[in-house]
């Protein structure tokens, strides 16, 4: 990866010059505008902002090799930030420039004395406002965490600082990560950059914009509904939703829940594996954790998939978006091309709407029952829905949930012996308005509640299999559109491997939004 841009190379790009804007600490709204044609969406390469959408895994390459110095990484994602995230609102606590700036220095120093970290030496990473950072912000999107500084980091934000990561600031995210739409009370929307009056998606929009925006290379993020899916999946980035306990964080009171998962975002495949090379790897305070590795995770991807078997969805028995729905369903001349067997086919998801709802009620109901009276006014409607929810669940119902669940896995199981991999949208719908809440109609179909939309995600989360978002085309109103790629229990690699493989076929998610 040397050979891709040398030192002299980078120096060209301007990337050693001093950053001229100023860089607030907090930016608590965005403006929202029309993109001028949201189908010319395609940014031509340029001396401002090109080192900005280089391969992580390439700038981590070029600063190990002293090639180029973590500060001049840093000073160019600093002016990206400065001049782009006005527009998107997705950093929304950055750490202060001379701190960053001294980090990165060190990172210099560090590497002219022989000291190497680990594989993300002087990177800048984004952290979502979900995972807490010792003396960083982490206000969970909350006017009660507004000004919360833990004392800690977790173990995602831990593993990343050992990595040698500098953490640039926290990305945004939905009030406590609820819904699929990044908005909340403190900092208000983040907007998506391939049109600034469309939603981003959630919880981890803010990260997906950062990294679509080119303000960092890499961000963490979290699923419980499809958060590591959707917000790449409307954002044209890649999101990996790891098999529960691939990527353990504690500390948390659930360690036994694997509807939640921790994961990586990033710009395209090879840089989610990258990073998920580091985040992944056993740890005993998870019951749960996979005895496996990390490092793994950065080896090549490539592979042959000549007779893999593939599963084409058909429709869930889901509303979808024609759009969406299309879309996805052209993909299988790709698939095609690599080789693969497609076959239109999908697994019997019966009881998992049932099964997914009452866990969530259950665990929204543990984090805020004990504090919801004192705290009516501060809490969003989403989390007095769940807790009353909750409340009204019986351990017969939990149980018999359970037991829904576990033949939900042994027919996915079973679906999975036939086909390595099924593929389907990551969403029913397009990107919607960032004025809305949430749909509550697809193809004249009424949602029942704030997530339903989000079925052909959740789905997949309740059965607890690895899956991915990887860009795979642009409605003809300019948004993009992601594909959902599931493979095996515990398959996270081949999952990856796919991805990758069809992200080589495409090559959309170079298409960058017109702002940057």
């Amino acid at each position: 990866m040397s050979e891709k841009i040398t030192r002299r190379e980078a120096l060209k790009l301007g990337t050693s010059a001093a950053v001229t804007a100023s860089v607030s600490p907090l930016w608590s709204s965005a403006e929202t505008k029309e993109l001028p044609d949201a189908n010319k969406t395609m940014t031509p390469p340029s001396a401002e902002n090109e080192l900005c959408f280089q391969s992580a895994k390439e700038l981590a390459g070029l600063i190990h090799e002293k090639k180029m110095s973590s500060r001049e990484v840093m000073q160019a994602h600093l002016k990206q930030i400065a001049r782009v995230n006005p527009k998107v609102n997705a950093i929304v606590t950055l750490v202060p420039e001379e701190q960053l700036l001294a980090q990165a220095s060190a990172a210099d120093e560090a590497i002219a004395k022989g000291h190497w970290l680990g594989p993300l030496h002087g990177l800048p990473v984004g952290v979502k406002d979900l995972h807490e950072t010792k003396g960083i912000r982490t206000t969970h999107g909350s006017p009660l965490y507004k000004d919360h500084i833990p004392q800690l980091d977790c173990l995602v934000v831990e593993r990343a600082k050992k990595a040698g990561a500098i953490v640039i600031g926290k990305t945004n995210v939905p009030e406590w990560g609820l819904g699929s739409q990044t908005f909340n009370p403190v900092f208000g929307p983040t907007l998506n950059p391939y049109d600034l009056t469309k939603t981003c998606g959630g919880s981890t929009g803010g990260g997906a914009v950062a990294l679509s925006c080119g303000m960092i290379p890499l961000a963490d993020g979290s699923d419980m509904g499809g958060s590591l899916r959707n917000p790449p999946n409307f954002c044209n980035v890649v999101g990996l939703r790891p098999s529960p306990g691939r990527v353990p964080n504690p500390p948390t009171n659930l360690g036994w829940f694997t509807l939640s998962v921790d994961g990586p975002v990033a710009r395209n495949v090879t840089d989610c594996a990258f990073f998920l090379s580091v985040l992944a790897g056993f740890d005993r305070r998870s019951p749960i954790a996979i005895d496996q590795p990390g490092n793994p995770f950065a080896n090549s991807l490539g592979r042959d998939f000549e007779g893999v078997r593939v599963a084409m969805f058909k429709d869930l028995g889901l509303p979808w978006e024609p759009a969406v729905r299309d879309a996805v369903k052209a993909q299988r001349k790709v698939f095609e091309s690599l080789g693969c067997i497609v076959e239109e086919a999908e697994p019997d998801f019966k009881d998992a709407n049932e099964c997914f709802l009452m866990w969530r009620h259950w665990s929204v109901e543990l984090a805020f029952g004990d504090i919801l009276e004192a705290n009516a006014g501060k809490l969003n409607e989403y989390v007095h829905w769940h807790v009353q929810e909750g409340r009204k669940l019986t351990g017969p119902q939990l149980s018999r949930a359970e037991a829904k669940r576990t033949e939900l896995y042994q027919r996915m199981r079973q679906f999975m012996e036939k086909y390595e991999f099924f593929v389907l949208p990551v969403n029913q719908v397009l990107p919607f308005d960032v004025n809305t809440h949430y749909p509550t109609e697809i193809a004249g179909v009424k949602m029942e509640n704030y997530i339903a939309w989000m079925k052909s995600a959740y789905y997949i989360s309740t059965v607890g299999n690895p899956a991915m978002s990887v860009p795979c085309a642009f409605s003809a109103s300019g948004l993009p559109i992601g594909i959902q790629i599931v493979g095996r229990h515990n398959d996270d690699w081949g999952v990856l491997q796919m991805g990758y493989a069809f992200e080589q076929g495409t090559n959309i998610g170079r298409r960058r939004p017109a702002i940057v």
